[in-house]
């Protein structure tokens, strides 16, 4: 087993991990920073109050954004699966 086979696949399971988590990662930080600059305007020190709406978004992004993430994971398994005949050890 070649050890560059082994590196490339490990960064090509990273990079499959970033994109297809990123949109939603993204999503939950902007709704985080504002509900938390909200709360500083308002003096709202209420912990649910920055819980809900990111749950929210997220569900709200998991349906828009779905179709990309499962795309992405569909074709990193495809490479895996069609890749695994230079993983045996001869």
């Amino acid at each position: 087993m070649n050890t560059d086979l082994v590196l490339d696949f490990a960064r090509d399971a990273i990079y499959t991990v970033i994109m297809a988590s990123g949109p939603l990662l993204l999503l939950a930080l902007v709704v985080g920073l504002v509900v938390s600059i909200f709360q500083t305007i308002t003096s709202i020190q209420e912990q649910t109050l920055a819980f809900v709406p990111k749950i929210l978004a997220i569900f709200v992004g998991a349906l828009v954004f779905g179709p990309f993430m499962g795309t992405q994971i569909l074709e990193f398994f495809k490479r895996a699966v069609m890749s695994f005949g230079e993983f045996i050890v001869k």
